[in-house]
């Protein structure tokens, strides 16, 4: 069982930024990959980024988020900037571990003036 524990988020304003925390309860090069994904009220889950355990990283949406991890604190960060209202969702953190899928509980991202 791997637990998830996501963190960073709050209110931003147009234009400013934030950086999510996701903790992770075992050694994440142990895992196939992790995940950001976040869901706006009304909209699926969608894919923000990805970064396997070699460190291959993939982007859903390019140019203002960054994905990175720190292996010794078993942490991924998502690194957000110049923040839209858009970007308002719940924030998720994922775990793939191959044939099982591990979610944090969320953490809400509101960009708003």
């Amino acid at each position: 069982q791997v637990q998830l524990v996501e963190s960073g988020g709050g209110l931003v304003q147009p234009g400013g930024s934030l950086r999510l925390s996701c903790a992770a309860s075992v050694n994440i090069l142990s895992l196939n990959a992790m995940a950001w994904y976040r869901q706006a009220p009304g909209k699926q889950r969608e894919l923000v980024a990805r970064i396997t355990s070699g460190g291959s990283t993939n982007y859903a949406l390019k140019g203002r988020f960054t994905i990175s991890r720190d292996n010794a604190m078993n942490t991924v960060y998502l690194e957000m900037n110049s923040l839209k209202p858009e970007d308002t969702a719940v924030y998720y953190c994922n775990a793939n571990d191959i044939t099982i899928e591990y979610w944090g509980q969320g953490t809400q991202v509101t960009v708003s003036s």
